[in-house]
């Protein structure tokens, strides 16, 4: 990726410009200190004069009114506000009219934004205060005060909190009087600008120690620049958080969010002042010292899947190169690209009005249909469709071109969704809410609609990164997450009355991807890589989950590095410096995920042999007892030398009804309460008692007995032998009250026992002939 450069012979303002705005992707707006504001179309490479502001009237900073996130039609900003350096900011229309001019700070107003929703503007100044404004110019309140000039200022993603400098410091200050500051010395210089990005929630900071600094929203440093030659001017988030742009003293530096740089260009602009993204994030636009307004173009994009690598060469066309035969197809575009994706055999390609879906098997005839609204935002894609977030809304489509659905929750803000916290499969959407981050909403793919019975999940932490598992039936789709405290965690999707459980994978979870062609899990674990072969484990047999796991030291992969792609059995890593790391996981689990998914159980026993690792075998028991297949567990469980569960599978094989069958094999999985169901449902409820007695679930086992008036005897004699072996006295009233008056003959129960046994044989024949005299007929 790369930065190309334009600009103009000679510069159209005399001074030097010290701000630029955005209207549209292709109209630029330019103040300088000659008085003039600018407008510039890029489609005609024509600029004119808005309005020359009177002499006293230096700018300093200006920023569009946001355009409404809910009124569609207005898809450009019709006002701005502008700060200068008599002390007051003027509220300008679009055609150049001052509508208000506001007293706003002694000496200059260094900084003006609005926040996200437009209701509210921050002022700072020379004066040291920081001010908020409502949207008609009136003062609402000075939110601090402080020595020392306010340089820049930020708002929060939530526009709840403000970010502003104070000499070497940054604060960030809640608008709810009494909330904690969070303030830290971030330079070791003066800082001059400061942006915060409301998609990933990250800070960027410049100085005159002359680097540029990346910090979360508590102020922990995630990546300090080597010093430059010349005090860092500008810095600025592109709109959708994966990239931002560095200016300073003829230089301008386009870089990844984790801080690496992509670009270096040195352009002859002198100071770059001020650096502004164009709203679909494709270019970039610079206020620079000799009165010039430097323009680049972000180009040489990689996409890859497989054998196929897409580059953006120009702003309208793709190079696809196919590494097998170097096979080389140039895609034409009419109007310049804004987003894409490679993946699952399709690449999907949104410009500024069209979305086009080639697939890889022929780049000739691609599928074209008009997009709603120009700025995609995001693509993501699953085997059978993907999904495209504009400013407005999520829509997805097939592969075909035919749009399915457009989920909806209350409080929607898809300006702020990113890869992290939307997540796409066959048959699911899982978004994170952004009001409330611990909460996931679940829609049906095909409909839109929420998924079950309408119930959100909910965590007890916030969630930072979702995914979906990509293979298998709708019922058993699992979501992986990782919360705050960078714990790992594992439910199902589907949701009907019975809360699902969220059981914890582990800990210290920076990053994770689930497998394209199967049901895989990998994530990086402090300073280990681990693939989780067959994560469902959890919810079969716990005790066995280590041992189908993959471990490797991750410690070359140096700091923070992040998972880019798993596809095949090839993991792909970007480490902290920006180099990416190619690693090369076992084939053969994947290959054992599509024997049992096809029931293959003889070829799935005999690969395991062939391979002869315990992973393999440890997945095949759990994947075998979660598919009820309890001879083939056997032979799972014996090879890794799980011998007492070896013989418990002995035992549930000799139960002489199926029900009891079903029943244990739910208790070998821990799911004691779906057991007892099961065993209720179908009558036997002596054997329901027992697994309770079994279990020491006295108080259940007592619940049970006397509902069903029957075998209250056998509880208390177990209740009373168990309590003798540890010489222990009965305290429960319960126990007490139902033992008044009884004696215990053990002669007695086991009769009964023995009578329930062979009711249980005679059922399972009774049920057995009646099958086997309907087959016949």
């Amino acid at each position: 990726m790369r930065l190309k450069i334009s600009l103009l012979k000679e510069p159209k303002h005399q001074e030097l410009v010290s701000c630029v705005g955005w209207t549209t992707a292709e109209e630029l707006y330019s103040c300088s200190d000659d008085h003039q504001i600018v407008k510039w179309n890029l489609l005609t490479s024509e600029t004119t004069q808005i309005v020359k502001l009177p002499d006293d009237i230096y700018p300093i900073d200006f920023h569009w009114f946001p355009k409404s996130l809910s009124a569609k039609k207005q898809t450009q900003a019709e006002s701005f506000v502008l700060t200068s350096s008599d002390g007051k900011f003027h509220l300008i229309s679009k055609l150049g009219r001052v509508e208000k001019s506001v007293e706003a700070h002694c000496g200059a107003v260094l900084a003006g934004r609005w926040n996200y929703e437009g209701t509210a503007l921050v002022t700072v100044g020379e004066d040291g205060q920081i001010k908020i404004w409502s949207k008609t110019g009136m003062l609402r309140s000075t939110l601090a005060q402080q020595g020392t000039p306010v340089y820049s200022v930020a708002w929060g993603p939530d526009s709840e909190k403000v970010l502003f400098t104070a000499g070497k410091q940054l604060i960030i200050k809640p608008l709810q009087p009494n909330a904690k500051v969070l303030q830290w010395k971030a330079h070791d210089g003066i800082i001059l600008k400061v942006d915060w990005n409301s998609v990933n929630d990250l800070i960027l900071s410049a100085g005159e120690d002359c680097k540029y600094k990346v910090w979360d929203s508590y102020g922990r440093l995630l990546y300090n620049s080597q010093p430059h030659e010349h005090p860092i001017t500008s810095v600025a988030w592109a709109p959708d958080g994966e990239l931002f742009a560095v200016g300073s003293f003829h230089t301008l530096r386009l870089c990844d969010k984790t801080g690496w740089s992509y670009a270096l260009e040195k352009p002859n602009t002198g100071s770059i002042f001020n650096i502004a993204w164009s709203i679909d994030g494709t270019q970039i636009a610079g206020a620079c010292g000799n009165g010039h307004v430097v323009f680049a173009h972000v180009v040489e994009q990689h996409w890859e899947w497989k054998n196929f690598q897409v580059t953006l060469t120009k702003r309208r066309t793709m190079q696809v190169r196919n590494v097998l035969n170097d096979a080389v197809d140039l895609l034409e575009f009419r109007d310049r690209v804004i987003k894409a994706s490679l993946n699952y055999a399709h690449l999907v390609v949104s410009t500024s009005l069209q979305c086009y879906v080639f697939s890889t098997k022929n780049w000739n005839t691609p599928i074209i249909f008009d997009l709603k609204e120009g700025t995609v935002s995001l693509i993501l894609q699953a085997e059978r469709h993907f999904l495209l977030v504009d400013g407005s809304s999520i829509y997805l489509y097939s592969y075909e071109g035919r749009f399915i659905s457009s989920p909806k929750f209350p409080g929607m803000r898809t300006d702020i969704l990113n890869a992290q916290t939307v997540s796409l499969s066959n048959d699911t959407i899982a978004i994170r809410d952004k009001a409330d981050e611990k909460i996931i909403f679940l829609f049906e793919a095909s409909t839109g609609k929420p998924l079950g019975d309408g119930k959100f999940l909910s965590h007890k932490m916030e969630i930072l990164e979702i995914a979906l598992d990509q293979k298998g039936l709708t019922n058993d789709r699992k979501i992986a997450f990782i919360d705050k405290n960078r714990d790992l965690c594992i439910t199902s999707v589907k949701r009907f009355g019975k809360e699902e459980q969220i059981i914890k994978l582990g800990t210290m979870v920076h990053t994770l991807a689930w497998n394209d062609t199967c049901n895989i899990l990998c994530g990086l674990q402090d300073t280990r890589f681990i693939v989780w072969y067959y994560p469902n484990t959890v919810y079969v047999d716990r005790d066995i989950l280590p041992k189908t796991l993959y471990e490797r030291d991750a410690s070359e992969f140096s700091k923070n590095p992040h998972i880019m792609s798993f596809v095949g059995n090839q993991v792909t890593i970007r480490r902290a410096d920006g180099s990416l790391v190619h690693i090369s996981i076992s084939p053969y689990p994947a290959i054992l995920h599509e024997y049992v998914s096809s029931s293959k159980w003889e070829d799935a026993v005999r690969l395991c042999r062939f391979v002869k690792e315990q992973t393999m075998w440890a997945c095949l028991a759990a994947m075998a007892v979660a598919n009820r297949d309890m001879t083939t567990a056997e032979i799972g469980y014996a090879a890794i030398g799980e011998i007492d569960k070896v013989q418990y599978i002995n035992s549930i094989k000799n139960l002489p009804s199926k029900e009891s069958k079903m029943a244990h094999i739910l208790l070998f999985s821990g799911n004691i309460q779906e057991a007892e169901i099961v065993l209720l449902q179908a009558g036997l409820v002596y054997q329901a008692i027992q697994i309770n007695i079994n279990l020491y679930n006295w108080e259940r086992a007592l619940e049970l007995a006397v509902k069903y008036k029957t075998h209250v005897d056998t509880v208390l004699a177990y209740r009373q032998k168990f309590l003798e072996t540890f010489g222990k006295q009965e305290t429960n009233k319960r126990f007490l009250h139902y033992a008044e008056g009884l004696q215990i003959d053990w002669e007695k129960i086991k009769a009964k026992i023995k009578m329930e046994i062979t009711k249980e044989q005679e059922q399972s024949s009774n049920s057995q002939s009646s099958k086997n005299m309907g087959l016949k007929l």
